[in-house]
């Protein structure tokens, strides 16, 4: 990893019943607050939100919005990619995204390169209750992790409540992700927000970059924004507040570890990945592998 500027965009969703044009006003929305950003911050990886062509909830079945958003690459991104390469930037942005058959969405993250190209796709693993197709909603989860190697670093991908899941990012660590992006549309509290971004920026000394939806979207969601940057030490570098904008930070991996606090005369004396007790991990995998639920009482929503 080389030191850059990075970015967390986050924008409202465009209000109104989804139809092709709301995903185009979207869209137009995304490309126009990319290159906003870029030009006043230099920044050379910006992130956008979960679902920034649409907006979360779509408040249609997964049919209709599987005909609303389109294969990946596809027409939902093209002008994103364009703007990537006229501004010569890597940008992760999320979007719905077209299955093979006709009902089946995915929840994705793409990462674009700065001369528009492709170079990623996430499908989010761990859908919100709310999403998921076997409960009621309209997404398909995905199987695989996406680590992509660029110019800037090793870029891992990762979508909103996936962050409450530490395995997943540690997988993407392990495989050398550096950076984690996290576009979100988080409907929890702004503090869940920040302890799981930290957490996980903590748990493997990665960067986190958080760029949340704010606004409201077509189902009366309410979002409250509050992007951020982590390093790998849990330090919030940036944080915005509620309203549609950006903000940016330098990435820079000669102090990224440099102390064991920000700013502290200490020195980082542990690796949370080199120092793995992994004859532990080996002996208790069973378990790891083993379905199990919370002991405490909750909302039962496996039917």
């Amino acid at each position: 990893m080389r030191a850059f500027t990075a970015a967390a965009v986050q924008t409202a969703p465009v209000t109104g019943p989804l139809s092709p044009d709301v995903v185009k006003a979207n869209i137009e929305k995304c490309v126009d607050w990319l290159t906003r950003c870029v030009e006043a911050t230099g920044a050379e990886l910006v992130v956008l939100p979960e679902t920034a062509t649409t907006g979360f909830t779509p408040g249609c079945s997964p049919e209709e919005l599987w005909d609303l958003v389109s294969e990946l690459p596809g027409p939902v991104i093209a002008p994103i990619q364009a703007a990537a390469a006229a501004l010569g930037v890597h940008v992760c942005v999320g979007t719905y995204e077209r299955g093979q058959e006709r009902g089946v969405v995915y929840n994705s993250s793409a990462l674009i390169g700065p001369d528009g190209s492709l170079l990623g796709v996430y499908r989010k693993t761990h859908p919100f209750s709310t999403e998921i197709v076997s409960r009621g909603g309209w997404v398909t989860p995905g199987d695989e992790v996406c680590v992509v190697e660029t110019e800037l670093g090793t870029i891992g991908m990762i979508i909103c409540f996936d962050g409450d899941y530490p395995e997943l990012t540690r997988i993407q660590a392990v495989q050398g992700a550096e950076i984690i992006c996290r576009p979100s549309a988080l409907l929890r509290s702004a503090d869940i927000w920040e302890l799981t971004s930290r957490a996980r920026a903590y748990d493997n000394h990665v960067y986190v970059i958080g760029a949340n939806a704010t606004g409201v979207d077509v189902a009366g969601q309410v979002y409250f924004g509050n992007s951020h940057i982590v390093t790998p030490i849990a330090h919030i570098e940036a944080r915005a507040a509620s309203q549609e904008g950006w903000v940016s930070a330098r990435l820079d991996p000669e102090s990224a570890l440099a102390s064991l606090t920000p700013g502290s005369s200490v020195g980082q004396g542990f690796d949370h990945l080199a120092d793995r007790n992994l004859d532990l991990i080996r002996r208790y995998r069973d378990d790891l592998e083993r379905p199990a639920s919370s002991s405490f009482p909750h909302l039962d929503v496996s039917s």
